[in-house]
């Protein structure tokens, strides 16, 4: 390591727009918890970084709604934001729906018994991968063009429309209420005569909510005032072009900037040349999200991988580009209600999507079980609930060098967040396939008002990989963390409180603590003079005021923070009726923090879960898989029925006996599969389908009889296929020549478990 080094250094500009109190939810809809402000929202009368997760009622059972809303608040979510699909319950004109697993009004409910605020997006055009964007057939056939404008039959068809949802939510409407936000429309760029149109239609039908929201990507042109602009960020995406390269609009949410615009998302809706004016953030409102990947769909024509660190790191970046608020599509997957409500190229649009699955590899999959970006996530949460009060009344500046174009890979990438006497340094060498180079011998210098500070004592090597929030004399408990380099997440409560600490890979973790501090590491005294050097595993107990445990990167993924609780668990944990609960398929080895030391969990359950291999009957073999099945607009077409019929093997599925349903059970099929298309059928009827990513198919089958007939059908891959695939799913499919066998079927009993603390 070089001893030596110029310190990289920053001037803290403060270029944010003057504070104003805007007119959406002071003078109108004004609301008893949640007030916006130009630079911040306030909850509760604290300036704060609200997080939001998507989850589509419509798309889960509704079964499942409480424990995945109970699920989304113990992740560290504030807010629920989901689709109201026209489709979904109005398909034939007049026959209006809104019973079972459609029941809005009764997930609404749910979801204030939780304690999570709701964000509606009403529409009438949503997209979310739906046909016809949420426009049921009959509107689209009567309409064509004219629908999504002004156009006198349409805003009737809306009126009416707006007016059945308000029949059902407006219970939830109002100051005390936990509707907090309304979306109009979706990706509509150039008409703000027509959302400023829909708004007053949802008003005249009587909705309301003290934020009203639009999609402000893509260029979009929105009314003054009437909507709060969001935007996007995802690190890759379906709708890219077949055979086209990581896009720049993905690369660009890798660094820090103040840009928001996002051109990329919604791309494939628009005509190729289509040129896109980035427009600034309106004044009026703070930068805020509604849509950064917690996830991606696949195509039929591409089909990405969203790994876990590629999701943290686009969320890290957006915190220290300024983000007042954070909202992640998807945070929960699900399945289709019905046959036919897919996105595809059948009706106009450029991607075949499945008819059913809609997984989106989302925090959490389409049964409800954890997915991949759950553990970065959680502490990404924890750090915002934790810090969010202070990061609110912050401004993000960049230095002079900070790289400006995309494809720079060796400049390191890092920004500051703070409020002139105190804040957070974020670093990012992380991102996705075109990985960012490490930087040698680096310190900061931060010109804070009342001093400079140098960060760390002596130069370090920051490796690549690494996704870091450092804080900049932070007090927290009393106690004053002057810097570190490693990254603060939570804080969990306690007589003696305890934050945590996490450390990169590849990183050493050094501590300075304010002066006058005194402080006992593993029970004994140390200068905390001097910057402490701290390991994964290690207790710093600061002034008796404050406890720092330090963990790695795994244990941090590992972590659910639950009020006074800290637990260690990779199964999923939520607090209900002054329990914790965990939903596992075996005994859970959960870890509660004790304030000393982690010590296990005492769970019971009343159930028998349990994993069974499942024995699989080969009925037919398949077949040679054609280059393409068809195409449209360059992308290769999914195969229809007869095509698909042509190709695909079948395995029989054996199913143990019935199991016993009462406790609160959740029954899986986990399929390890290779291939191209799978169909799960139940009596020869399609129940589920998957287009193959490389990935475990996981299948909720707690409602099917275990006396149904299935059978598992599967198209194959092969080389010559036409399909955009994940590097390394490419690679095995290349190797084999052709791909299309089921390898291993799992039925999975996964039941409550649960300790009175």
């Amino acid at each position: 390591m070089t001893a030596t080094s110029t310190p990289r250094t920053i001037r803290l500009r403060d270029d944010r727009p003057p504070l104003v109190a805007p007119a959406m939810s002071n003078a109108e809809d004004p609301h008893e918890r949640l007030r916006l402000t130009s630079r911040w929202i306030e909850v509760d009368g604290t300036p704060t970084v609200p997080v939001t997760g998507e989850l589509h009622f419509s798309r889960i059972p509704r079964r499942r709604w409480e424990e995945q809303l109970r699920l989304l608040v113990a992740s560290g979510l504030t807010s629920v934001s989901t689709y109201v699909f026209w489709i979904h319950h109005e398909r034939e004109r007049g026959r209006v729906r809104f019973d079972g697993d459609l029941d809005v009004a009764a997930f609404l409910e749910t979801a204030e018994r939780v304690g999570i605020d709701v964000i509606l997006r009403i529409g009438p055009w949503c997209h979310g991968e739906v046909r016809n964007g949420g426009h049921p057939d009959w509107v689209v056939t009567a309409l064509g063009d004219r629908a999504r404008t002004n156009d006198p039959e349409y805003l009737t068809l809306v009126r009416d429309w707006y007016g059945r949802i308000a029949e059902q939510v407006r219970p939830f409407c109002g100051p005390d209420r936990p509707i907090v936000g309304i979306q109009l429309e979706n990706e509509l760029h150039d008409q703000p005569d027509h959302i400023a149109a829909l708004k007053v239609i949802a008003q005249e039908s009587g909705l309301s909510a003290p934020l009203w929201t639009a999609t402000g990507w893509g260029g979009a042109v929105l009314p003054a005032h009437d909507v709060f602009p969001l935007y996007s960020g995802y690190a890759d995406g379906f709708w890219a072009g077949q055979g086209s390269t990581w896009d720049d609009s993905f690369r660009d949410h890798f660094r820090f900037t103040h840009v928001w615009d996002d051109p990329g998302v919604g791309g494939d809706f628009r005509e190729e040349g289509t040129e896109i004016v980035v427009r600034p953030v309106d004044p009026e409102f703070p930068p805020s999200t509604c849509e950064l990947g917690g996830g991606m769909a696949t195509a039929y024509h591409r089909r990405p991988i969203a790994r876990a660190r590629d999701i943290a790191a686009l969320a890290n970046v957006k915190i220290g580009n300024g983000s007042a608020w954070q909202g992640f599509y998807m945070y929960a997957g699900g399945v289709n209600p019905e046959d036919g409500l897919q996105e595809s190229l059948v009706t106009g649009y450029p991607n075949d999507l499945p008819r059913f699955d809609y997984d989106f590899q989302a925090a959490f999959g389409a049964t409800g079980r954890p997915g991949p970006s759950l553990g970065v996530l959680r502490d990404h949460n924890a750090f915002l609930a934790a810090f969010g009060p202070r990061l609110a009344d912050t401004f993000s500046s960049l230095p002079d060098d900070a790289p400006v174009d995309v494809h720079d890979l060796d400049s390191l990438r890092w920004a500051v967040r703070a409020d002139g006497t105190s804040g957070f340094l974020f670093v990012n060498t992380h991102q996705p396939h075109e990985p960012l180079s490490g930087s040698t011998a680096v310190q900061f210098r931060i010109p804070f008002a009342d001093g400079e500070l140098v960060v760390p004592d002596r130069p370090i090597d920051i490796p690549s990989g690494v996704i870091g929030r450092w804080p900049l004399r932070i007090d927290v408990a009393g106690v004053r963390l002057e810097w570190a380099t490693a990254s603060v997440a939570g804080i969990v409560d306690g007589a003696v409180p305890t934050v945590v600490l996490r450390v990169h890979d590849g990183l050493g973790a050094r501590l300075q603590l304010g002066a006058g501090s005194r402080a006992l590491l593993r029970g004994i005294e140390v200068d905390a003079a001097a910057a402490l050097d701290l390991a994964p595993g290690d207790v710093l107990v600061v002034d008796g005021a404050l406890r720092v445990l330090v963990v790695d990167e795994e244990r941090a993924e590992r972590l659910w923070y639950l009020g006074a609780d800290l637990v260690d668990s990779t199964d999923a944990v939520w607090r209900e009726s002054g329990d914790l609960v965990v939903r596992a398929e075996r005994e859970p080895t959960a870890l509660v923090w004790s304030g000393e030391e982690f010590a296990p969990l005492a769970l019971h359950t009343d159930a028998h879960p349990g994993t069974t291999r499942l024995t699989i009957e080969q009925l037919r073999p398949v077949r040679d898989a054609p280059a393409r099945y068809g195409e449209s607009m360059g992308r290769s077409a999914a195969p229809d029925d007869g095509q698909f019929e042509e190709v695909a093997g079948v395995w029989r599925v054996v199913l143990p006996e019935a199991q016993d349903r009462s406790r609160g059970e959740l029954i899986e099929l986990v399929v390890d599969w290779k291939g191209d298309v799978a169909q799960l059928r139940a009596d020869g009827v399609v129940i589920g389908d998957r287009f193959w990513d490389g990935l475990a198919w996981r299948i909720d089958i707690t409602e099917i009889s275990p006396d149904a007939d299935l059978t598992l059908h599967i198209a194959p891959i092969a080389a010559h296929s036409v399909i955009d695939l994940d590097a390394s799913v490419r690679q095995r499919v290349d190797a084999a020549g052709s791909l299309g066998a089921v390898v291993r079927v799992e039925h999975i009993v996964s039941s409550r478990w649960t300790s009175a603390l």
